[in-house]
């Protein structure tokens, strides 16, 4: 009986995939935090994941959060049929600037030592395959 690699590694794959481009959308952030007018983005990350899996029952697209009828709808900006969303600010600045770097600090480091793990889960999945497969 064989075993497909896609079902030994589970949700991991996709896991790390997400957590990649969530940290590329974070540190996006961080570098534009003082461009007046840029909007801070996030993704959410259990709603991404649950619609990268392909027996689920979830719509296939998030809409972004317009606050005005001239702000672009992000065509082009999709993982796993979902898009980056606007992050509400707790204090805008008066240039527009939502981007709040002690926010998106902790939101990095959140998601660097999530993407960690999950590492470390897939690791140790190769690992017990290998040891199948050797015999130990």
């Amino acid at each position: 009986m064989g075993i497909s690699l896609d079902s030994a590694m589970g949700i991991h794959d996709d896991a790390l995939l997400i957590r990649v481009r969530r940290a590329e959308i974070l540190a996006s952030n961080l570098a534009n935090a003082d461009t007046p007018h840029y909007k801070s983005r996030d993704l959410d990350f259990k709603d991404v994941l649950r619609q990268s899996q392909p027996d689920t029952d979830v719509a296939k697209s998030i809409r972004l959060i317009r606050t005005h009828a001239n702000h672009v709808t992000g065509a082009g900006q999709s993982w796993f049929g979902t898009t980056a969303l606007y992050r509400v600010p707790t204090q805008a600045s008066l240039d527009g600037n939502t981007v709040d770097a002690d926010v998106e600090r902790s939101e990095f480091t959140k998601n660097s030592v999530a993407y960690l793990v999950s590492l470390r889960l897939l690791g140790g999945k190769f690992k017990s395959m290998l040891s199948a497969v050797k015999g130990d």
